[in-house]
């Protein structure tokens, strides 16, 4: 994440030199690259050009805004109970590796045989009506346990596998900074069975340390910040906006920080009128010092459909549960 904030201040700099300067600059991030303009607010937004900031504001949809260590835990324990209820990746008849790891260094797989591995096992290329019980039963285990739906259990298990693989491969050593010690796993037919059956991995301290230096947000950020995402979000789930806000009050900076959310399930995109809003309001908390609230952001967005169509779904009561709830705790040194 430091490399592509850094890319991004370069290329503001680049903007500036060629084209022209800009009377207003707002850093925006969407999904991994909220976690990016998070890391490249904290890190540059600092008083510059006769006490001018860089970025006058900050908009993070959908992001990933609790930082790589705390974000991805879920990615591990999916593949721990994947492989408890399928023991295929890897195969009995492949050579045995750390799951934490993703893939060990060196070892190559594709995704359409990850993709058939998962096919064979749980049938997520079925119909639901065409599966078996004893597919139907693993997916629902994944489903309660992981907290995630079956649509999404695919992309996981690829981040997990591939993902992880660069993460351990090539940013902390070889080691992973993934870890499952004291996680108790719930949700499934026999959880006694799946929490004494699952494989544990130890997260190396040196990795978790190198990989939060790289990926987490300490929330020192100067600006208005301003967040949208939704509350199904399949990927960056919506507790993550809970960690976020207690990392800004942390840091002293609450109150540069409002979040809103969207009555959505989706990931990449939600819809026109609420990006439109949420833009607009933050221009203007931006330049007139207006500083909005859900539920203005919410009344604001109607106004928007004429022009852009339906969509505004916004939940100005919504408060989001720790993300403690949602992917389990765990030992981490």
């Amino acid at each position: 994440m430091r490399a592509a904030a850094e890319d991004t201040e370069r290329l503001r700099k680049i903007f500036i030199e060629h084209v022209a300067k800009p009377k207003l600059t707002i850093l925006h991030g969407q999904s991994w690259g909220g976690g990016v303009a998070a890391k490249a607010a904290e890190t540059y937004t600092a008083a510059t050009n006769n006490g001018k900031a860089p970025y006058d504001g900050v908009l993070l949809t959908s992001g990933v805004i609790a930082g790589g260590s705390y974000s991805y835990d879920f990615r591990l324990d999916l593949r721990v109970v994947y492989q408890y209820l399928c023991n295929n990746h890897p195969r009995p008849t492949e050579a045995a590796y750390p799951l934490s790891l993703g893939l060990p260094a060196g070892v190559t797989m594709t995704s359409a045989d990850l993709t058939g591995r998962v096919n064979e096992c749980l049938g997520l290329n079925k119909a639901a009506a065409q599966r078996t019980p004893e597919e139907t039963r693993k997916i629902r285990t994944i489903e309660n346990v992981i907290k995630i739906p079956a649509s999404s259990i695919q992309s996981h298990i690829n981040w997990g596998t591939f993902h992880f693989q660069d993460i351990s491969s090539k940013r902390t050593g070889g080691a992973s900074p993934f870890g499952n010690i004291g996680v108790r796993y719930s949700g499934s037919d026999d959880d006694t069975a799946l929490n004494a059956g699952v494989l544990r991995y130890a997260a190396d301290p040196t990795a978790v340390a190198k990989f939060a230096a790289d990926t987490d947000p300490n929330g020192k950020i100067p600006v208005p910040v301003l967040t949208m995402r939704g509350t199904q979000d399949p990927t960056a789930f919506v507790e993550m906006a809970n960690f976020f806000g207690r990392t800004m009050t942390r840091a002293g900076t609450a109150d540069h920080l409002v979040q809103t959310f969207t009555n959505d399930s989706a990931h990449s995109y939600l819809s026109d009128p609420a990006y439109v809003t949420i833009m607009s309001q933050l221009t203007k908390w931006v330049t007139q010092g207006t500083k909005p609230t859900p539920a203005s952001v919410a009344a604001a967005c109607p106004a928007f459909e004429a022009e852009y169509g339906a969509g505004c779904r916004f939940l100005p009561d919504y408060v989001p549960a720790a993300l403690e709830t949602r992917i389990p705790p765990r030992q981490r040194n």
